[in-house]
């Protein structure tokens, strides 16, 4: 069910939309001002009809409250009679609250009870709801039944001309006699009563200036009986008298009517006229417009033209325009764009404001976005014409902000920064527009910077929200055009600068948002703003260096050999973000710290990629690239650490780590290039000196960071993330393939003779014992907690085993070199030699342990080194006793039982720990 509210209003548009389909020619024409009307006025008669029955009730709710009122305070007064009110008499009066408030008499003091409304905030409407707010007011705010009358009366002279044109009943001058002297009796009407009526009298004369102009512009145009320059004459004068009306009144409603309706004429009457006398004529309207603008700050009389103007010279420009009409059609769009630049700043001298005068973002960045776009139009066939008329906007622009600068206050800062900015932009986007890039992307992006920063300093919400669809719009307009990278200039082509300029807008906008710098209240959306919006100008920094090393000259080649490419876009990227790092740091701005937080990340993916693909770090210029981002990336962890704020403690300990274990990577990376160069595949050294790098890198964090008292960068703050977190992952790929290496390798020492327990294989794995123990000594005297996974006894038993594996396999080694043994498991095992060798070294190794063992007082280890002697007796009495006969078998046991004597002489067991106490 609709509400009653509409329903009056829905009834008044389906009678007027009957009647004026059955009194009109034109079915469209009466439908819909028959509709319009018939709505207008029922809208008019339901709120008339509101307020009669709202002060109706209003009196007789204060009659009940005052009874109410006598009855509780026990008095029995009868309430007063209401008094008779006088006949009524009908005056054509405006029908308002206000009106029928105040003739209604209220039966006690207005104190006990009024009616107020309830203020609402005022959020800046803005420039549609200030025109639809302003067109209600005027035609519901005074005399509503006068206002449409004269809409009705000014569409209705409008098709009468035409119609007694069409069918010839009158003489042309006749015809146009008659409705110029309609447009002056309306006109002489209004001046009359201007002092009894002053509202009445307004609305007759903006009418009458309204059908005036029509009357000349029929006259010169339709039917060709002035001459174009006697029409000028005579429009400049009713313009001028407009105008005097206007301000003589102080009454912006007469001039928008007047120029509202000075602007429709040419859209009510049509014509095939010249493209001449349609912009001469508003030209005339839109010097009458600067007039105004140099005497009143009226800003809805600068938006009718602006809007007007401009939109009628869009869709010209689309449905009429041809090369033949350039000159002039370049004139007069140079005229109307200085008109409305310049009204741009006689608004800002007329609002002074507390803070700056106030500037008025539509006519500033109306004209050069809109302007902008119709020049391009206009020169598309002359070659680098956008280019060329970008720089002319450019110079335009800042032209008139150093005018502005030398000759007028501080309160014009606001004016002179955005027309500083918009200048700026249309001078950047000319490179790009002359290397063939669109013009959309680049001076929308700047254009869409320069006016999210007007509305930031001017605390308003729409220029923020238009500025970043722009913007947004621009970055995606961009992204569709990314086709053929093709620049002849490093640095130059259209795709980059394409993307530096969006770039550079979305870190201009991160850079007004920053933690400190002065801006106004941001919406509940914008929050997130200045972060989201430095991230993405970072990636259209990214974007841009990945262009310019995948860049082709015109010949067709690549510019940067394919195999440089991810090198150069690593070092462009780490530049880029220690750059952000340090002017985070320089202007405590935060967000600009992050990317250097997180470069270790594509330093990572770049470097096992390329590694993937075969290529090695100081493979020609690489060593002299990844040195290059090496030392940007310290730099930035450097940054980072002594500045405090800018990151979490986790996330540096990560990138610490992280820089360990990709430096460890890059290592073993040029050792496997030096191997192979040096053709080492198929000896010892192809296992040793990737054991060698793990080895020096494990020794450096555990002498450099474990050391106690540790004081320089980074050790006073990150010696635990280097001898402990870092370190524990090389040392276990250290245990394994020192494990690995022992058991697998032969210990072929080419180019050098094999040297038992002195050749390559042997000495790095007595280092890889030796650097594991010193790392696992280095956490014990650290005593710490958290480390408790790899200090407590289960790393010795693995380091025992570990020492254990490479002393067997040395002897092996031994046999295989010098004895002639076959390096096989079958060979090994099979060999007399061999296991009587294993038998003797398993009892030294026992003395050894329960030796060292009797001197610490370890009982433990007094028990291992004897279930090690027990397993060397099993040994000889399963294995060696059926070979008794056999020399090799004959030594075993006689020296295995000299030892045991020794043992048992010497190396008594320990006592238990109670007992030695």
């Amino acid at each position: 069910m609709k509400s009653p509210r509409y329903g009056l209003t829905i009834w008044g548009l389906v009678v007027g939309a009957v009647l004026g389909w059955l009194s009109a020619d034109s079915v469209a024409v009466g439908l819909v001002f028959g509709g319009l009307a018939g709505a207008l006025a029922a809208k008019w008669l339901a709120k008339s009809i509101r307020d009669v029955v709202r002060a109706e009730t209003e009196a007789v709710f204060d009659d009940l409250s005052a009874q109410l009122a006598v009855v509780q305070m026990g008095a029995a007064v009868p309430p007063a009679p209401k008094p008779v009110p006088p006949p009524m008499v009908l005056e054509p009066v405006a029908i308002g609250r206000d009106t029928v408030t105040d003739s209604v008499a209220l039966p006690f003091a207005a104190s006990e009870r009024t009616f107020r409304p309830m203020p609402v905030a005022d959020d800046g409407p803005g420039v549609m709801a200030s025109a639809l707010d302003t067109a209600r007011a005027w035609l519901l705010g005074g005399n509503t039944i006068v206002r449409v009358g004269l809409i009705i009366l000014f569409v209705g002279l409008s098709f009468l001309a035409r119609y007694a044109a069409m069918a010839g009943m009158f003489p042309i001058e006749v015809r146009l006699a008659l409705v110029g002297a309609a447009g002056v009796a309306l006109l002489g009407v209004g001046l009359l009563r201007r002092a009894a009526r002053p509202a009445f009298a307004l609305a007759l004369q903006g009418a009458g200036v309204g059908v005036i102009y029509m009357t000349v512009f029929a006259a010169a145009r339709l039917f060709e009986i002035v001459s174009p320059t006697a029409a000028l004459v005579l429009m400049v004068i009713v313009c001028a008298l407009g105008c005097w009306l206007a301000l003589r009144q102080d009454s912006q409603g007469l001039a928008a009517g007047s120029f509202a309706g000075g602007f429709a004429v040419p859209v009510l009457l049509g014509g095939e006229g010249s493209s001449i006398g349609l912009f001469g004529y508003y030209a005339v309207l839109n010097l009458a417009i600067l007039f105004i603008a140099h005497r009143r700050s009226w800003r809805m009389i600068n938006l009718i033209g602006f809007v007007a103007t401009f939109g009628v010279a869009t869709a010209w420009g689309l449905l009429r325009y041809t090369p033949a009409t350039y000159a002039s059609s370049q004139a007069f769009l140079a005229l109307f764009i200085g008109i409305y630049v310049v009204a741009a700043i006689l608004y800002a001298r007329n609002t002074p404001g507390r803070l700056g005068n106030f500037v008025d973002s539509t006519l500033l960045f109306g004209p050069a976005l809109i302007g902008f776009g119709l020049q391009v139009g206009l020169v598309r066939s002359f070659e680098n014409g956008d280019a060329i008329s970008a720089v002319a906007f450019g110079v335009f622009y800042l032209g008139l902000a150093a005018l502005l600068w030398r000759r007028t206050g501080p309160g014009f800062a606001l004016l002179v920064g955005a027309m500083t900015a918009i200048g700026i932009g249309f001078v950047t986007a000319a490179v790009p527009l002359a290397l063939g890039a669109r013009w959309t992307a680049s001076a929308w992006a700047i254009e869409g910077a320069a006016a999210y920063w007007v509305g930031l300093r001017q605390s308003r919400w729409l220029p923020r929200v238009f500025g970043l669809a722009l913007v947004g719009v621009s970055a995606l307009i961009y992204l569709g055009t990314i086709g053929d990278n093709v620049a002849a200039l490093a640095g130059l082509g259209q795709h980059v600068i394409g993307a530096l300029t969006i770039a550079a807008a979305l870190l201009a906008i991160a850079w007004w948002l920053r933690p400190g710098a002065p801006r106004s209240q941001l919406l509940s959306g914008e929050q997130a703003l200045p972060e989201a919006a430095f991230i993405a100008g970072f990636g259209f920094v990214c974007l841009a260096i990945g262009l310019e090393v995948t860049r082709r000259v015109p010949a067709g080649d690549a510019a940067v050999t394919p195999a440089l490419q991810s090198l150069l876009f690593l070092l462009g990227v780490a530049a880029s973000a220690a750059l952000a790092t340090f002017a985070g740091r320089k202007f405590a701005w935060p967000v600009a710290t992050w990317p250097g937080r997180v470069l270790l990340v594509p330093v990572a993916i770049v470097l096992v990629a390329r590694l993937a693909l075969g290529e090695h770090v100081l493979a020609g210029p690489d060593g002299a690239i990844w040195l290059a981002v090496a030392g940007l990336h310290v730099s930035v962890l450097w940054a980072n650490d002594h500045d405090a704020g800018t990151a979490s403690g986790g996330l540096l300990r990560i990138a610490h780590v992280g820089s360990v274990w990709v430096g460890t990577l890059v290592l073993a990376d040029i050792i496997w290039f030096g191997i192979d160069r040096g053709g080492l595949w198929h000896t010892a050294w192809a296992a040793v000196l990737p054991l060698l790098g793990g080895i020096a890198v494990l020794a450096i964090l555990a002498a450099w960071g474990g050391r106690s008292g540790a004081t320089g960068w980074p050790r006073d703050r990150h010696a635990n993330a280097y001898y402990r977190t870092a370190a524990t992952p090389i040392a276990l790929w250290v245990y394994f393939a020192a494990m690995v290496a022992a058991v697998v390798v032969r210990g072929h020492a080419a180019p050098l003779p094999y040297i038992p327990l002195l050749n390559p294989l042997e000495v790095t794995l007595g280092l890889a014992v030796g650097v594991l123990v010193f790392w696992q000594r280095t956490l014990e005297a650290r005593r710490l907690d958290s480390a408790g996974n790899v200090t407590g006894n289960g790393v010795w038993v693995m380091l025992a085993v570990l020492v254990f594996v490479v002393v067997n396999t040395a002897w092996l080694r031994i046999a295989h070199h010098l004895l002639g043994v076959e390096w096989s498991a079958g060979g090994l095992l099979g060999s007399p030699v061999v296991q009587t060798g294993i038998s003797i070294l398993w009892t030294l190794l026992a003395l050894a342990s329960m030796l060292a063992a009797h001197r610490r007082v370890l009982r433990g280890l007094w028990l291992t080194g004897a279930g090690l002697l027990g397993a060397v007796v099993v040994k000889l009495l399963l294995l060696d006793l059926s070979a008794t006969g056999d020399g090799q078998r004959i030594v075993a046991f006689v020296v295995v039982g000299v030892l045991m004597l020794v043992v048992g002489y010497f190396v008594p067991l320990p006592p238990r720990a109670a007992e030695a106490d």
